[in-house]
């Protein structure tokens, strides 16, 4: 229980919350007042006591992890980071949603200090929350010993209605049911309001039973706004935790409002002055505007000590645990800046790959020698490991209960997938996974974000282009390669055969930060001895001259290929170059333009540049974005409508994809230009 002191100090850090997000919506004449007057009493419980914190250190371990999902109330999170001594002082509070602020309308991971994951998309944060205690209990599994509790860290998500309606959110919470999360727990902000209306307009789930027979406990605050019973409910659960949990906080939006609480127009829109000095003087607080009460400042210095002590014992902790168990220490020290270690490159070089071999057999092949490389290398798959080659076969499959495997079964829920493994990320863990590549539309706002956030994360397509065959226009991508490469910050990989595969997973593991998509093939490709050389020199590069012209000769055309169309293009050069054709021809392979976007322009020049009559691509996908290299007098030699259901002989006969199809089209292209 609270004691009258504890009661009144705790209300007043509420009232604090409700003060700043009032006053930083309404003076950035912008933002959503409502969640941040509603949630107060959880923000002032959360960060008074329950959580622990360290604003000095965002990586330490002991702590715990906050999400707000229910992005659109950022002022909530900002102020009470403010608060508790993160890096947010009252004039960022002040440039609320201003010019290059670190206190955006979205709490975003690379601006502030104490924001864990980018959100704003709703029910993606439920999702990064599952990520992350999924992530906790993994490390848990592998670096807690006897008397060594490292990772015994809380994960708590705040989410509104909204977020409980997007589909993402039900994804991840089955899954933390299924998998018996205890540490994971979801603050469900109850306010029965949506930014169009009631929330009964369009929804009448229960969401205790649906949330009980997804695994969860379900605990309820009747009233969300009384601190007695915010602090009562919040504080019993940290010791009693045996499943994921839901709290469902009944709460009024806009609480204090004289006008406007409990209904949709405080959602989005500042309150407006009149309005907040009402508000403030019904809540007895102070109508000076960003005001922060005295007692607040002590309380929160107070809190700090606290946390100092939880520091220096973990840190005595920690010097012990690295004698007893210096390999794991030093495993998790070196986690954080994700180098490879000595012999990586050489190692995945020397992979021995059959003549014939599929992207994704030959990517099978790099991931079971990554993941002996790399402890930090988990994996998982939307119930495709078997097709998309995804499983690490020396390692076991991360169940309820025991969680020592590095294989995590996602199920068939592509979205959360995405989302959980951006959770992942944050802990430092390289997660990669792996679905069919016409399924990334079901993740695509997970992959967006994790570019925004540059999440390491590493997504693994297959099946990757309508030369899959038989299963049909359904599941052949087409649009998705252009689609994912006009995406800033992520890196699109489509290796031509064994050997690119292999360069491009030492390029995508040894990105600094960001994520990378990596496409493969389900067919078999041949292994060319043309791309046999140092990553370096190739993938690393972006693209490369696979076969050099003639110098000594006027260049007539330069043939640029990617993926299952990269033998093709050669092919069609040496038919060119022969004595029936007498073509000067150089071949260009393209395993990841993003990469080679980034080149000087001096190397982009050498690669397709120079003096010659044609330029032509060769991609099983669409012909959009290609102009960039062919030219608006270039040849696209690409696939600008669906597929068919039928096999991959017909399909290139049909497509235009073989050898005398392509020569015929660049002959006639050519001819045209005489």
């Amino acid at each position: 229980m609270l004691d009258k002191y504890q009661k009144k100090v705790f209300e007043e850090v509420a009232n604090t919350i409700r003060g700043l997000s009032m006053d930083g919506v309404e003076k950035a004449n912008s933002g959503h007042p409502g969640l941040p007057l509603g949630c107060a009493e959880l923000g002032a419980v959360l960060w008074g006591e329950f959580l622990n914190y360290n604003p000095k250190d965002e990586d330490a371990l002991w702590r715990d992890h906050f999400v707000l999902s229910a992005g659109h109330g950022s002022m909530f999170l900002y102020s009470a980071l403010h608060l508790a001594g993160y890096k947010v002082s009252l004039d960022d509070l002040k440039n609320f949603r201003q010019k290059d602020s670190i206190t955006p309308g979205h709490p975003e991971k690379l601006d502030t200090e104490g924001v864990e994951v980018t959100t704003g998309p709703l029910g993606q944060g439920v999702a990064n929350a599952v990520g992350i205690a999924l992530g906790l209990k993994v490390m848990a599994a592998k670096y807690n010993q006897d008397g060594f509790d490292i990772f015994n860290n809380k994960v708590v998500c705040l989410a509104g209605d909204g977020c409980l309606m997007e589909g993402v959110s039900h994804e991840a919470s089955s899954l933390a049911g299924h998998l018996c999360l205890d540490n994971f727990i979801l603050l469900y902000d109850r306010n029965n309001i949506t930014l169009d209306g009631a929330f009964s307009d369009s929804c009448s789930d229960d969401d205790i039973m649906r949330y009980k027979s997804y695994g969860f406990d379900v605990v309820e605050i009747e009233n969300g706004n009384d601190i007695e019973e915010v602090y009562e409910t919040l504080m019993n659960l940290r010791n009693k935790q045996e499943k994921p949990l839901l709290v469902v906080c009944n709460t009024v939006i806009g609480f204090g409002s004289p006008h406007k609480a409990g209904t949709h127009k405080a959602h989005g829109s500042p309150l407006g002055d009149e309005e907040i000095t009402e508000t403030k003087r019904a809540l007895g607080m102070s109508e000076e505007k960003f005001y922060v009460p005295a007692s607040v400042k002590d309380f929160f210095k107070e809190r700090e000590e606290i946390q100092k002590k939880n520091k220096i014992r973990f840190d005595d902790m920690m010097g012990s645990y690295e004698k007893n168990f210096p390999k794991l220490a030093k495993e998790l020290k070196e986690m954080k800046h994700h180098k490879m270690p000595k012999g990586f490159k050489e190692a995945l070089s020397n992979i021995t790959f059959d003549e014939k071999i599929s992207g994704r057999k030959a990517s099978a092949a790099c991931l079971q020698l990554i993941a002996k490389h790399v402890p930090a290398l988990i994996g998982g798959s939307a119930d495709l490991s078997g097709s998309d080659c995804t499983k690490l076969e020396d390692y076991g499959i991360i169940k309820r209960g025991d969680f020592s495997g590095r294989n995590i079964k996602y199920g068939v829920r592509e979205f959360s997938m995405a989302a959980i493994a951006n959770g992942m990320s944050t802990l430092h863990l390289r997660p990669f996974i792996g679905t069919f590549f016409c399924f990334s539309d079901y993740m695509r706002n997970a992959i967006r974000l994790a570019s925004l956030s540059k999440h390491p994360t590493l997504f693994v397509f297959t099946h990757d282009s309508i030369f899959l065959g038989e299963d049909g226009p359904t599941h052949q991508p087409v649009e998705h390669l252009a689609s994912l490469r006009a995406m800033p910050g992520l890196d699109v990989f489509r290796p031509g055969d064994a050997n690119e595969v292999a360069g491009s997973w030492f390029v995508a593991m040894n990105k600094p930060s960001g994520p990378s998509a990596l496409i493969f093939t389900r067919q078999n490709l041949p292994t060319l001895q043309e791309t046999k050389r140092d990553f370096d020199e190739t993938v690393a590069k972006g693209a490369y001259v696979l076969v050099k012209e003639d110098s000594s000769r006027k260049l007539d055309m330069i043939i640029i290929g990617t993926g299952s169309e990269l033998h093709l293009a050669k092919e069609v050069a040496e038919s060119l170059s022969s004595d029936k054709f007498s073509k000067n021809v150089r071949v260009v392979s393209m395993p990841c333009m993003d990469i080679f976007h980034r080149q000087e322009k001096g190397y982009q020049e050498s690669v397709v540049g120079g003096d010659c009559d044609l330029v032509v691509s060769i991609e099983a996908g669409t012909s959009f974005g290609w102009e960039r290299y062919t030219g608006r007098n270039g040849l696209n030699i690409s696939i600008d409508t669906f597929g068919k259901s039928e096999p991959i002989d017909d399909l290139k006969n049909d497509f235009g994809f073989t050898v005398d199809q392509v020569i015929e089209q660049i002959m006639t292209s050519t001819s045209a230009k005489v």
